[in-house]
């Protein structure tokens, strides 16, 4: 398996067909030469921006709030960031040798507070388990989807199960779709709602369900709802709104041949997102291939979502992903 990092191929092209028309390569993706696969960088922030990284945390900026945080991606050893950063720290998340954690502010920093990401709006807070109520990583994915949707020219529905805060529901919404949000958390969903208001979309065509996703799914088959695009972010483990269990291993097959049915005749994309230790992008490839691709012929991508490191040359990795779209 080779990785090219396709700065390095820009190097030894730029003398061939001149730097300004390869510049749009850096911020892109690292490429497997072998699969075909990419690491897709999420480097278009502003407001956020992954400062250092090293010895199991790393250093963030959230707009104007430095947060320190850990992260088990990061076993190399850069130095001690709160030694190498102490001044600049508004609060560090310590995990707690019997689970979970806590947060430790260092300055006085607000509840609550915004950061844009184009013409997005967050809300971020400190929540328990280190979390932020957002994943900067999907910005390569929200871009994918405003894309794929604002070149539709056509009316786009948009299913989101296992929604979370709704980065890809604002998202979507930007380009003009309508979204049925779905998450078993209301106090997720109602985040959602306060994203949604932030980035000025309220009056959108959205709605918002606290249901289990595959109970959702399976309704919406009987009532034979489509929809043209469909996102999932499935946990490794979960419970739905009445207790049901969720098992990624044992449930999420049955969960896309199910959304299978409620696609349109012309659906235009079709992502999974994971977060799971130990599960392979090519399984999401396999996945959209048995289910989807096989029903509506398209293309599928797969491979990772990453953030650069601003304070040297690494990139932190952040998940997988998995794509199937209809041809251009």
């Amino acid at each position: 398996m080779v990785i090219v990092r396709l700065s390095l191929l820009v190097v030894s092209m730029n003398k061939l067909v001149g730097k300004d028309n390869l510049s749009f390569f850096f911020f892109l993706r690292y490429y497997n030469t072998e699969t075909g696969d990419y690491m897709l960088l999420a480097n278009n922030w502003k407001d956020y921006e992954l400062i250092d990284a090293s010895k199991g945390m790393k250093l963030e900026r959230w707009g104007k709030v430095v947060l320190l945080r850990p992260d088990p991606q990061v076993i190399w050893n850069n130095g001690d960031l709160l030694e190498k950063y102490h001044d600049k720290i508004d609060a560090v998340y310590y995990r707690s040798n019997k689970g979970g954690g806590h947060w430790e502010n260092l300055k006085n920093i607000p509840s609550s507070w915004n950061i844009n990401y184009k013409n997005l709006t967050f809300n971020i807070k400190q929540m328990g388990f280190k979390h932020t109520g957002l994943f900067p990583e999907q910005a390569v994915n929200w871009d994918f989807m405003i894309n794929k949707i604002k070149n539709s020219n056509r009316p786009i529905k948009v299913l989101n199960l296992f929604a979370y805060t709704g980065g890809a529901t604002v998202a979507c919404l930007s380009a003009g779709a309508s979204v049925t949000h779905v998450d078993s958390s209301r106090g997720m969903v109602d985040w959602c709602k306060e994203n949604v208001k932030s980035s000025g979309y309220q009056d959108a065509l959205i709605r918002y369900l606290v249901d289990d996703v595959v109970k959702f799914v399976e309704r919406e088959i009987r009532r034979g709802n489509k929809y043209d695009a469909i996102i999932m972010d499935p946990p490794s483990y979960g419970r739905g709104a009445n207790g049901e269990v969720w098992d990624i291993e044992k449930n999420l097959n049955y969960l896309i041949e199910k959304c299978s049915e409620i696609l349109s005749d012309k659906p235009l994309f079709f992502l999974i997102n994971s977060y799971t230790t130990g599960l392979s992008s090519t399984v999401l490839s396999n996945l959209l291939e048995l289910n989807i691709n096989r029903k509506y012929s398209g293309k599928i991508s797969c491979g990772e979502v990453g953030v650069p490191i601003k304070e040297n040359n690494l990139v932190l990795p952040c998940g997988i992903y998995g794509r199937w779209e209809e041809n251009e």
